[in-house]
């Protein structure tokens, strides 16, 4: 006769496992790239792993916590003027402003969050954009780092990084990887933990959430300010990778919001896997379309629509559905034990 004896819970499966074999295998192709790699390649692959930092911190945002916000650009450029302001003005190691842009990004979203959490649905989102348009317009009326034209970073802070070209690009690829493994792991162990359990349910019903003692407002507090530590974190890379900023660069709505929620939204929203797929669908689509203009615009538009209109969850839900596994398990699962003898 059964009992619960004969069941345990578990996150895991074998096929999600032998998937972690093979990430940690890609894991470490990926770092050595820069041995065998031309520099455009590299370039490349840097640029993919920042667009798939924003579209991962983004989907945690609107995907789990149901803050749809058009205006991540403002953390985007943040990091970046950060970075330029600490290097140039302060002295610092570009590493260590790096780290210091994602610690001022996490302070100066708290009071920001406090201000836009009045708002509700499509007000929040129009009130994000409006916080970003004023973070570029401030930034835009300081004269000492280049008004509203701009500054590019002096050589002597772009040679601290190594001594010579091979090795600074090296590092900015390094960097990239290791700001994609550390979004993307956090992000999981995120919602691994017992908030991110709180996160999931609030996302599936908020008014039951509530009910059951679960702070909605600390909880989506927590995500939009660790999503912006983290955000302002890779606006600052991304600027050092790019060695100039503008305000009209640092906060382009396009670049920075628009092209990442068409990657979450054609991968998956409310999945970690649906921006990794987004992300290469996208770099596969300016590929082959970048040099085509407004066409290559018109062709992303369309194949938004055409996604939402046959996957509504995306790419990755349809993968899902019908393969019924997961690349980063994040349910609990009741499991049946193998009988190794008979039963008694």
């Amino acid at each position: 006769m059964n009992n619960t004896n004969n069941y345990y819970i578990s996150r895991s499966s074998k096929s999600t496992k032998f998937v972690a074999i093979i990430g940690a295998i890609i894991i470490i192709v990926l770092i050595t790239v820069p041995f065998w790699a031309g520099r455009a390649d590299m370039r490349l692959l840097g640029l993919f792993f920042l667009y798939l930092s924003l579209a991962s911190l983004w989907n945690l945002l609107a995907g789990y916590a149901g803050l749809v916000s058009v205006g991540q650009q403002a953390f985007v450029g943040f990091g970046g003027y950060i970075l330029f302001a600490l290097t140039i003005f302060g002295g610092f190691h570009p590493l260590v402003a790096i780290g210091a842009a994602g610690l001022l990004g996490i302070l100066i979203s708290m009071p920001v969050a406090v201000l836009i959490f009045r708002l509700r649905g499509a007000y929040f989102a129009i009130g994000t954009w409006v916080v970003a348009e004023i973070f570029r317009l401030s930034f835009a009326q300081i004269q000492s780092l280049g008004g509203g034209s701009g500054i590019s970073l002096p050589i002597t802070i772009v040679k601290s990084l190594a001594n010579s070209r091979q090795m600074r690009e090296w590092t900015s690829y390094w960097l990239a990887l290791s700001v994609v493994l550390l979004v993307i792991g956090s992000v999981y162990l995120f919602l691994r933990s017992k908030q991110g359990l709180a996160l999931t349910a609030i996302r599936d019903n908020e008014l039951a959430a509530g009910s059951l003692g679960i702070d909605i407002w600390k909880t989506k507090f927590i995500v939009y300010v660790i999503t912006a530590g983290l955000t302002s974190l890779v606006g600052s890379l991304i600027f050092l990778q790019k060695l100039r900023i503008s305000p009209n660069a640092a906060f382009a709505v396009n670049d920075w919001t628009a092209f990442i929620i068409f990657i979450v939204v054609i991968g998956g929203i409310g999945t970690i896997e649906g921006p990794i797929i987004g992300t290469l669908v996208f770099f596969a689509l300016r590929g082959f379309l970048a040099d085509l203009g407004t066409i290559y615009l018109i062709v992303l538009g369309a194949v938004a629509i055409i996604v939402m209109l046959l996957a509504p969850q995306g790419i990755w839900g349809l993968i899902k559905t019908n393969l019924k596994f997961d690349i980063f398990p994040l349910n609990y699962r009741v499991i049946k034990k193998r009988n190794l003898g008979n039963d008694s």
